[in-house]
């Protein structure tokens, strides 16, 4: 039996038709738009035109496996990176207020800088390989995690604090058992947002200067003025970026089942 308030499964399944429909009247505008000339091709493409090299790319030629791969490998790189680096920071921070605001100045003026900007020194520091684009895609999420992670437990309930504490509970537990627990909502949160963060980093690297990946295609196709297949890999990141929020909004309601 499904939750109170949960949609029915027929209800999803017409949602879900509606938005193909949706979808299909619109490309099949779209391609009628491009055929008859009311829309340039050469600034928009074409539907078929796009299938077209998503075909090629991914069945007849198969490059563009690789270049997804590429991809995909450097954002979880940057991701686990910047994540598990920025969750004991902040824990460390959590257990050390004083290090927090010795640290704080410092920090910020990090986060101000704008980590794009700095992508030509990555590029010099770490080569047109891998390295360069993780340090982007680290840059980008640490400081979104370490941010949660701090947020979560300052938003720990100070009143449930104070009576564990006065029953007796030692700090470790009362950190392990009331603090930590109370703040994965918030760290989740963080970890969705530095996840589309590491590959918006990892692929904005990549058309600046790289040997592999989805950006650097996507650079090449646009200094060709290959339209369609600009289009289709701005769709596949698309598709790539859905698929990484609904998979991390799917791991946390399994996670925090409990709550």
């Amino acid at each position: 039996m499904s939750a109170p308030g949960a949609p029915s499964s027929g209800g999803r399944l017409r949602t879900v038709a509606y938005h193909l429909v949706a979808i299909a009247c619109f490309l099949g505008l779209w391609e009628i738009a491009a055929d008859r000339g009311w829309i340039s091709q050469a600034f928009f493409g074409r539907p078929s035109g796009i299938a077209m090299f998503l075909w090629k790319g991914f069945v007849v030629g198969r490059k563009l496996w690789l270049e997804l791969g590429y991809t995909i490998v450097g954002t979880v790189i940057s991701f686990v990176l910047g994540s598990v680096s920025a969750l004991i920071i902040g824990l460390v921070f959590a257990s050390f207020p004083k290090l927090e605001s010795a640290t704080e100045p410092y920090l910020m003026v990090l986060n101000a800088m704008p980590r794009f900007a700095l992508a030509p020194l990555f590029l010099l520091w770490f080569g047109l390989g891998l390295g360069s684009k993780i340090a982007v895609g680290v840059s980008l999420s640490f400081f979104i995690v370490l941010a949660s992670t701090v947020a979560g437990i300052r938003g720990a309930s100070q009143d449930l604090i104070i009576l564990s504490r006065s029953l007796g509970a030692s700090p470790r537990k009362v950190f392990f058992k009331i603090t930590l627990p109370s703040a994965v909502p918030v760290i989740f949160s963080g970890l969705r947002l530095a996840l589309i963060y590491s590959m918006l980093g990892v692929v904005g690297a990549e058309i600046i200067a790289a040997e592999h990946g989805l950006g650097q295609t996507l650079a090449l196709l646009q200094s060709n003025f290959d339209m369609d297949g600009v289009m289709g890999l701005l769709f596949l990141l698309a598709m790539l970026g859905t698929i990484v929020t609904q998979g991390m909004s799917w791991l946390e309601r399994k996670l925090l089942r409990w709550q």
